[in-house]
């Protein structure tokens, strides 16, 4: 049975990640590193409340088959583009490396459509140059999952958000259009699982239509 290594666990994305993995009969221990506690409850959980600005308080304990990287934030809930630049890359990035040192084989990142280092974006500039960084590094296999617009209860409240998400829905009726829909969280999360089982050597990215199981 299989280690997963956890971050980004108490989000919308990860606490669906979290619940499969504890499903699953291929995962024997599932670690989670986290700010606060997921409030979950299991023999496979193994909590590792950290601060991620001081790595080396954990970063030598990181050890498992499979690193599941399902953090992130918005601007507004960080309070500025450093904060979020933090918590978006430089957090990410520190415990992929960790990871691979100890040995991690296998690298399954959310990131964003529209990611790209260049982009004039910030947040997909941001999810763009993780990307790139963590490419360079020695996984055996990297597979990074590019969803759309997010849909899914989420602990904070976010009416706008909500709005918008009710609005896009109507896009699967549109010919053309329907990659572009709403996909849920936990759909994301089982397309995590699948990538990550996927033993092909090398760096595969899932781009909109492909987070979709259908």
């Amino acid at each position: 049975m299989k280690t997963a290594i956890v971050i980004g666990a108490t989000g919308l994305i990860g606490s669906h990640l979290i619940e499969l993995l504890i499903q699953d009969p291929g995962f024997g221990r599932v670690q989670v590193y986290a700010r606060r506690t997921t409030g979950v409850s299991d023999s496979k959980l193994e909590e590792h409340i950290v601060d991620f600005d001081h790595p080396e308080t954990w970063s030598s304990h990181v050890s498992g088959d499979i690193l599941f990287s399902a953090m992130g934030t918005t601007i507004r809930k960080a309070g500025s583009q450093k904060a979020q630049y933090l918590i978006d890359h430089t957090y990410q990035y520190r415990m992929a490396e960790s990871a691979v040192k100890s040995g991690t084989g296998t690298y399954v990142l959310v990131s964003s459509a529209g990611a790209s280092p260049s982009s004039n974006i910030f947040y997909s500039r941001i999810k763009g140059e993780l990307e790139e960084d963590v490419k360079k590094l020695p996984f055996q296999r990297i597979r990074i999952i590019q969803p759309g617009i997010l849909d899914g209860e989420r602990q904070e409240n976010r009416p706008m958000e909500r709005a918008m998400i009710s609005m896009a829905r109507g896009l699967k009726y549109i010919p053309g259009l329907k990659k572009y829909r709403p996909i849920h969280g936990r759909m994301v999360a089982q397309t995590m699982i699948r990538a990550a089982l996927d033993e092909t050597p090398g760096i595969r990215t899932y781009t909109l239509e492909e987070v979709f199981p259908d």
